[in-house]
């Protein structure tokens, strides 16, 4: 099956963060209290392509091994609907979300970068490696991005959904239009916080 053919029946993209939202690295340090401070950094045109896929009708899902406040604000921020963390075992984490969302395997896709994500690829009907992922990901994958992690992957694979399944137009102008009506609320907040 070619990979356009794929694509078209997604419905739920679902993806790992470090090394694919991210480029994997995670910059660790304390605050003058010895608190524990973390720092990644997210591609400003991911974050946008997740807008269009959720302006498409496409449900988005990170799935990662590990637990962050820092991920989790990301993810509001986005209104990605779909955030498990601490994700041990992502076989199962992918299988009871499609179950919940009534999915089958084919309409999911899963963008990963390394070993812990190769057990996901057998949830999903799509496998989608980032350019800079390992070599076993990348030789499981039905599709490789020619971005890496962290620097416009997730933007190419959204781009790629919305074109195979003819919603590239319809997802532009819900995206637009979504951006005017949060403009105009927010200067008729600012109206009205100013009588």
């Amino acid at each position: 099956m070619q990979i356009q053919e794929r694509l078209s029946r997604v419905l739920l993209l679902a993806m790992d963060v470090d090394g694919v939202l991210t480029d994997g690295t995670i910059y660790l340090g304390a605050t003058g209290g010895d608190e524990a401070l973390e720092l990644k950094g997210f591609d400003a045109k991911d974050g946008l392509g997740i807008s269009l896929a959720l302006a498409a009708g496409i449900e988005v899902a990170w799935v990662t091994g590990r637990d962050s406040p820092l991920v989790r604000r990301r993810a509001e921020e986005l209104q990605v609907g779909h955030l498990v963390q601490w994700a041990r075992d992502k076989h199962q984490s992918l299988t009871e979300l499609r179950e919940r969302l009534g999915l089958p395997a084919e309409a999911v896709a899963y963008i990963g970068d390394d070993l812990n994500d190769l057990p996901a690829f057998e949830a999903v009907g799509v496998r989608i490696a980032v350019a800079d992922a390992t070599p076993p990901v990348r030789e499981a994958a039905h599709w490789v991005t020619a971005a890496r992690g962290g620097h416009g992957a997730v933007r190419e694979v959204v781009d790629a959904l919305l074109a195979a399944s003819g919603r590239t137009e319809r997802a532009q102008a819900e995206f637009l239009a979504r951006l005017r009506e949060e403009h105009l609320a927010s200067r008729r907040g600012e109206a009205a916080a100013g009588q």
